[in-house]
């Protein structure tokens, strides 16, 4: 058995090989359509098999000498922050793991982020601030189907991730979100509030629990502090005054809030849609904060959790890919944490170098003065996924080398100088993390073509050449991961291959006698004084708003069919069949305005760029909005880039726009 290579679910899937392909069986959580067809990419005749020099089909020795050679020499003449690496959230735990010990030791760059920065980095950056640790999902994913009530703010899980439908509790269901979405279709009740406002609508919801006398008191006295100040921060935020900034009802509110408080179980999720703002963390904390209100964190079958996205989201940001941490999810400003880490690797504290530039920034300086001249990128495709997507493909275009591992020519890879060819999920062992903190072991199905290679061995074989002897077996790494990570927040010393055979295990697991922890929080947090954190935040516009020249939001997303950046799925023909081209949604009033109709072609126009789409019309989107999915070269360049404080989060989810019928 192993597990589909997309969302954060990783359902469980078998895989035999035949004659005619790869058929795919899916265990008892079920598949989508992505995971039913995600053999077909196996086979696919856009699968690289060969590395490639300047375009040009070389040996192994011969890329990986040269990319060994630009890369010392780089680090001679303009030191060891010349050199950047860019992982991926879709990366396995060993794969995370090795590439940020490779960017530390081997290069010594403090240059390291990775994709995951502009997914679930404002949920983590609240979690952490509020219970001392991130893990995306504290409670099992069973516990949301005995919940009285879910409320989703930001999320399509209809469309992303369809089998987590099963698990919820449809007429209990509150889901907050701009669009009429597949999910919001399912609900009890939706809230569809202006884009950026989601914050403000938090604090109304909070403002009406105080107000209805939904506090549970005796959890806040027990369990929490600094609930005070945030009582008094809401208490501007009147339910009309909430009505006027975000468009939603106070009726609605009022609903919201009473199934909530009523609820004798219940969850409070956020995806994306509510995270990938400027002011992102905040509005997690704004909802955080409701959770703790209502006494849900913690407690068993309630809580508060984020949805996570990308298939090892979770374990990618834990391990050491972001340019802020260390392996286990420690801080790397932190002595204790380099001492330790340092000590698994055998080498100086010292030696380590300190945070560098978060994703976007990162992008933003490549080829620049003083910035990176040199990218290793494995498991992204900024040119179709990073906001301002247009600038960013410039900065690519102005490196000294860039170097991109990938299973098939992405758009960025085909920038690159050096294209690895690298294995699939099916074709390698690695463990992954799901949106629940389980550790699950993906085993290899079927051998690579021949001239395939894993990014382990992409990664060790330039280390050797950088003076370093490392294994690239994945167990082998795992196992280092092990001792890395023990003692952390995230901590896997417990969890070894043969223990996550069956159906993995949740962290913390200390040590091999554990059972692992599905659940956390129960008796404390993990703070100081195990005493969770309120923080009063503020609402504030979204760093773009309509005006006379850019007089519509946009709002970004995904569809169905298609996977992120769609370099795996806009390649497997059933699923290119069921959505095969970029779209522009917008309301029938709207369209009206502009003269457009359904199948027109329509442009839209931010300060950044412009990119086209098919027009479909729909009442299911506000009238002050459109709708773009991101899975195929255009949405990003209109997106602002405008970044959280905190998580430096760049705002995709809002931006202002103009639209018009192309002639």
């Amino acid at each position: 058995m192993t597990h589909c290579p997309y969302c954060a679910l990783q359902c469980g899937m078998r895989l035999t090989p035949g004659e005619r392909g790869v058929t795919v069986e899916a265990t008892p959580s079920g598949l989508c359509q992505k995971g039913w067809t995600a053999a077909e990419l196996l086979t696919s005749a856009d699968r690289l098999t060969t590395p490639l020099l300047y375009g040009e089909a070389v040996t192994w020795d011969t890329a990986l000498d040269h990319v060994a050679e630009r890369l010392a020499a780089l680090k001679r003449e303009h030191g060891a922050d010349s050199v950047a690496v860019f992982g991926g959230g879709g990366l396995t735990n060993e794969k995370a793991y090795l590439l940020g010990k490779f960017a530390r030791v081997a290069l010594g760059t403090s240059q390291i982020d990775y994709n995951g920065r502009f997914c679930m980095s404002s949920a983590a950056a609240a979690s952490n601030r509020a219970f001392g640790m991130d893990r995306g999902l504290p409670l099992p994913i069973a516990d949301l189907a005995d919940a009285d009530v879910v409320l989703l703010a930001g999320g399509n899980v209809a469309e992303t991730m369809p089998p987590l439908v099963r698990r919820l509790p449809l007429d209990g269901l509150i889901v907050i979100d701009p669009r009429r979405t597949a999910t919001a279709k399912l609900a009890a009740l939706h809230l569809q509030p202006a884009p950026g406002t989601d914050l403000a609508l938090a604090l109304g919801l909070l403002h009406l629990v105080i107000a209805e006398g939904g506090v549970d008191a005796d959890y806040v006295a027990a369990r929490t502090t600094g609930f005070e100040a945030v009582r008094t921060s809401v208490t501007s935020w009147w339910p009309e005054r909430v009505e006027r900034v975000t468009g939603v009802p106070v009726a609605r509110m009022r609903t919201a809030v009473h199934m909530l408080k009523n609820a004798h179980k219940a969850v409070i999720l956020t995806g994306r849609g509510a995270e990938q703002h400027a002011k992102g963390t905040d509005t997690v904390t704004a909802f955080i904060n409701l959770a703790l209100t209502l006494g849900l964190p913690g407690t068993p079958g309630s809580g508060y959790g984020c949805v996570t996205g990308q298939g090892n989201g979770q374990g990618g940001r834990e391990h050491g890919q972001k340019a802020d941490q260390l392996p286990g999810y420690r801080r790397i400003d932190d002595p204790a944490a380099r001492a330790h880490v340092a000590g698994v690797w055998g080498v100086s504290p010292d030696s380590l170098p300190g945070a560098g530039r978060s994703a976007y920034e990162l992008l933003d300086a490549l080829g620049a003065d003083g910035g990176p001249k040199a990218l290793l990128l494995f498991g992204s495709n900024p040119v179709v996924s990073a906001p301002r997507s247009g600038s960013v493909t410039e900065r690519l275009r102005a490196l000294d080398l860039l170097v991109v591992c990938d299973i098939v020519m992405s758009e960025t890879a085909a920038l690159a100088d050096v294209v690895f060819p690298v294995t699939q999920w099916a074709e390698e062992d690695g463990t992954m993390t799901n949106l629940e903190g389980r550790v699950v072991l993906r085993r290899k199905a079927l051998a690579p073509p021949p001239e395939v290679r894993s990014d382990l061995d992409v990664i060790t074989g330039l280390a050797v050449r950088l003076g370093h002897d490392w294994d690239a077996a994945p167990r082998a790494v795992f196992e280092e991961l092990r001792r890395a990570s023990a003692g952390g927040p995230a901590d896997y010393a417990g969890l070894t291959y043969e223990r996550l055979a069956t159906d993995g295990l949740h962290w913390p697991c200390p040590e091999i006698s554990h059972p692992g922890t599905p659940r956390t929080f129960l008796e404390r947090f993990a703070t100081p004084d195990g005493l969770a954190r309120f923080v009063p935040v503020e609402h504030r516009p979204p760093a773009e708003e309509p005006d006379d020249d850019y007089p519509v939001y946009l709002t970004t997303g995904r569809v169905l069919a298609h996977y992120q950046s769609g370099a795996q799925t806009r390649r497997i023909a059933p699923l290119m069949d069921a959505s095969p081209e970029p779209f522009v949604e917008l309301h029938p009033s709207l369209a009206e305005h502009l003269s457009i109709a359904p199948g027109d072609q329509v442009r839209v126009t931010s300060r950044r760029g412009d990119t086209t789409g098919v027009a479909r019309i729909s009442d299911a989107i506000r009238r002050d909005t459109v709708f773009m999915p991101f899975h195929w070269e255009g949405a990003n360049r209109l997106t602002n880039p405008a970044l959280d404080p905190v998580s430096r989060m760049p705002e995709f989810k809002v931006c202002a726009v103009r639209v018009e019928r192309v002639a």
